[in-house]
């Protein structure tokens, strides 16, 4: 009978040392404060009293990067805000090596956004924002390994810049718009010039073409009925019908 409560105390400590870890988490153990191993997930024992645990949430986590007021390359003040997604490949490193590792990941991509946006004019910042995010993650990741942190993405949200700049972009924006608008116009008159020329060359070596082209302008004019036409007569009729009046008249004298 003496038996009996020792093996109800061995049940109660072997109970009171299993564990259940989800699908996503790990257990890093500590056996009298030394790290022992990594158990989960799933049923596992430790040793009540002696063994101690912090679970790690090992899925991709998302920080938002509050709106950071930096200065440009090229001395322009923005406000950037960005989103970094980062997940723990070493529980072991995210518990030992850091004290807090979401407040180490978030501070850290804090400042390296603003390094990074120091760095870049603000026309790179607007036209390369794919560069600079993979530039950013980089240098995150990297600084975070030893941590057992492995950042997936980052991705920049969005980029404020003052008023004043803006409808200075509008303008510069404008400009260039008008500027194109104005050097195919120029394109089109110099190619419609060089097709007139060629024209007008063929056009002086055949006088029927000229001909032809002046009645089809002519058709073209009187399409409209309240135009009005005025028609240009060759001289070279003009000389054709004096001649025959001057012929009619002597062979009316000779009668």
């Amino acid at each position: 009978m003496a038996v009996l409560p020792f093996i109800l105390v061995l049940i109660v400590i072997f109970l009171s040392g299993l564990r259940i870890a989800q699908e996503y988490e790990r257990s890093v153990i500590f056996r009298l404060g030394r790290f022992t191993s990594i158990k989960g997930p799933g049923l596992y024992w430790i040793i009540p009293l002696i063994e101690m645990q912090q679970r790690v949430d090992i899925r991709t986590k998302t920080v938002d990067l509050e709106q950071q007021e930096t200065i440009t390359k090229d001395s322009v003040t923005i406000k950037v805000n960005a989103v970094l997604w980062f997940k723990i490949v070493n529980p072991e490193g995210a518990i030992i090596r850091v004290a807090d590792y979401n407040k180490a990941v978030y501070q850290f991509s804090v400042t390296a956004l603003r390094n990074i946006i120091g760095q870049h004019t603000l026309d790179e910042v607007l036209r390369e924002r794919e560069q600079i995010n993979g530039t950013l993650q980089k240098i995150v990741d990297s600084a975070t390994e030893p941590w057992g942190i492995k950042i997936e993405m980052v991705e920049m949200k969005d980029v404020e810049i003052p008023e004043a700049m803006q409808r200075a972009m509008a303008r510069e924006a404008e400009a260039i718009r008008e500027k194109r608008a104005r050097i195919v116009k120029a394109e089109a008159e110099l190619e419609a010039s060089i097709k007139l020329t060629q024209g007008a060359k063929e056009m002086e070596g055949s006088p029927i073409a000229l001909e032809l082209r002046r009645m089809q302008m002519l058709s073209e004019i009187g399409i409209d009925n309240n135009t009005t036409t005025v028609i240009l007569i060759p001289s070279e009729f003009t000389n054709a019908a004096k001649s025959f009046t001057d012929l009619v008249s002597k062979k009316k004298l000779i009668d």
